[in-house]
């Protein structure tokens, strides 16, 4: 895994050394507005990160790939991070403190994300699940080019009601 420059960004592979600034980005409750919930203790962060930080599921069938979102001033934004599976799909995900909403910056640092997992990892098709109600998400992700899955595409890999997935191919231009 490598760092990834990102239009005046930088995505840094995420390890364990991160945990105690981003236990502070990922503390903002306005992030969890639609699911999840803050880390439960640094101790608990340092933990995740550590075993993330193999970048292999325990059984070796996927590659999980997590990098910290850099800013020129050094703070940290968030992440973005990929679970690549051996079909070439990868499922993606991002965090980004709400400090840093509305200027760009998830927009470029998902973009890089996705030009790194089709050229250094060979993904071809690229999916992302989000709460239905999370029009913040679905917007972010039309503007990088994903459409609606199918209804089998929701099925096959357990998409809830509340969720939608969405997909794209890997003609990647950012």
């Amino acid at each position: 895994m490598r760092a990834v420059a990102a239009d005046g960004l930088t995505l840094e592979p995420q390890t364990v050394a991160h945990a105690d600034p981003m236990f502070i980005v990922l503390s903002d409750p306005a992030i969890y507005e639609y699911e999840n919930e803050p880390p439960r203790s640094l101790d608990w962060l340092r933990d995740r990160f550590r075993k993330l930080e193999s970048r292999v599921s325990p059984d070796g069938t996927e590659q999980w790939l997590n990098w910290v979102i850099r800013l020129p001033d050094s703070e940290l934004a968030g992440y973005v991070q990929a679970t690549v599976h051996a079909d070439g799909r990868a499922a993606i995900a991002y965090e980004l403190s709400s400090a840093y909403w509305g200027r760009g910056l998830a927009h470029r640092a998902v973009a890089a994300m996705i030009r790194e997992l089709a050229a250094s990892y060979h993904v071809r098709t690229v999916t992302a699940v989000f709460k239905k109600e999370n029009q913040r998400s679905r917007h972010l992700l039309e503007r990088l080019g994903f459409l609606p899955a199918s209804r089998e595409w929701h099925g096959k890999y357990h998409v809830d009601a509340d969720e939608e997935m969405m997909r794209r191919e890997a003609r990647f231009h950012g």
